[in-house]
């Protein structure tokens, strides 16, 4: 249906505003910073649910840098911008997926304490990053990717939280292993909405 008020043009546009903006690069000095500390206390704790998580939080920091640089690009170049953060998601999930494979039989316990206190921190991150962009999540594909990454590591930091806990009390690594299972399956289910709205919109695009 084609656009006849403004606030549906507005609505068109929200991409282009300042605060939008502004609000994604908060977004990636957030996440990258979150990266740095998860790898190195994810090393440190031996979870792989924390290593997990701090690749998703590169991922995220690069799909910023795309949405960013992508902007005031056409709709086309936010769609393929869109299909290339998509299959970058997959590949992440992808490859937590196989890396916990092998930790079910190859891992040791991790150190729960430096889970819990990490991922409570990332948490924090990620819910004040998530509620800034909550308000854009109804835009293109372009940002709703950024807003289906935002909500997807909250709910992943929270799932890292209870790993902690749990591995505390039964003294086992599989729930570990098992929160980054849930990961995987986040970023592949985020990764495949993303690419079906991207290839929606790059339809749309070549009937005109």
């Amino acid at each position: 249906m084609p656009c006849c008020n403004n606030s549906c043009a507005s609505n068109q546009n929200r991409h282009l505003s300042p605060q939008y903006k502004k609000v994604l690069w908060i977004a990636l000095i957030v996440n990258f910073t979150m990266f740095i500390v998860e790898i190195v206390m994810g090393i440190s704790a031996g979870s792989v649910s924390l290593l997990s998580d701090s690749l998703d939080f590169l991922g995220d920091s690069a799909n910023y840098v795309i949405s960013l640089i992508v902007l005031p690009m056409a709709l086309s170049w936010r769609a393929k911008a869109s299909m290339l953060k998509g299959l970058t998601m997959g590949s992440f999930g992808l490859f937590i997926l196989f890396t916990t494979i092998y930790q079910w039989f190859n891992g040791k316990l991790p150190d729960y304490a430096q889970m819990s206190a990490v991922g409570v921190l990332a948490l924090f991150a990620n819910v004040w990053v998530a509620w800034l962009l909550y308000r854009f999540r109804d835009g293109d594909s372009n940002m709703q990717s950024v807003w289906l990454c935002s909500r997807n590591d909250a709910i992943g930091n929270l799932a890292v939280v209870g790993a902690g806990v749990a591995v505390y009390f039964t003294n086992s690594k599989y729930p570990d292993l098992l929160v980054a299972f849930v990961l995987a399956f986040l970023a592949i289910s985020a990764a495949v909405t993303i690419i079906r709205q991207a290839w929606r919109e790059l339809k749309t695009i070549s009937n005109w």
